[in-house]
């Protein structure tokens, strides 16, 4: 007796799922709506991540002093004014050194960024790998 509501709770769901009982003329089911094609294709920036001598978010170190560098650096690049993208850069530090890769929105956010990272880890130990997208 005790699973009676559990069971009619999944009954109720179950049924309420049904696009084939639809009887307004409003979106139409998953199976049947269209989708525009993205805008930017980013298939060969996912290819070359997946060399082995890319390195990703994976790659980070797990020692204290590396963590530090890196939440040091994500925290003063958060705190900017810059574009989403920007904020969201990569931020991968291996024994010291530190190497950012990923999409900004302009030459003066690349430089901003890299100099957070100069100013944390030191000028010599960082390997920008930041890409200006495409202004169209």
């Amino acid at each position: 007796m005790k699973y009676l509501p559990l069971v009619a709770l999944l009954g109720l769901g179950i049924g309420g799922c049904d696009d084939m009982d639809r009887t307004d003329t409003g979106t139409p089911p998953a199976s049947q709506r269209t989708y525009a094609p993205a805008d930017r294709d980013n298939t060969a920036v996912n290819e070359r991540d997946r060399e082995a001598t890319s390195k990703t978010p994976i790659d980070q170190n797990e020692n204290q002093a590396d963590i530090d560098i890196t939440a040091k650096i994500r925290q003063q690049v958060v705190d900017t004014k810059m574009s989403v993208n920007a904020q969201n850069v990569k931020i991968i530090t291996q024994e010291g050194r530190v190497t950012l890769r990923g999409p900004v929105k302009s030459e003066e956010e690349k430089k901003r960024i890299e100099e957070i990272a100069h100013g944390v880890a030191g000028a010599d130990k960082v390997d920008s790998q930041l890409e200006v997208e495409n202004q169209q």
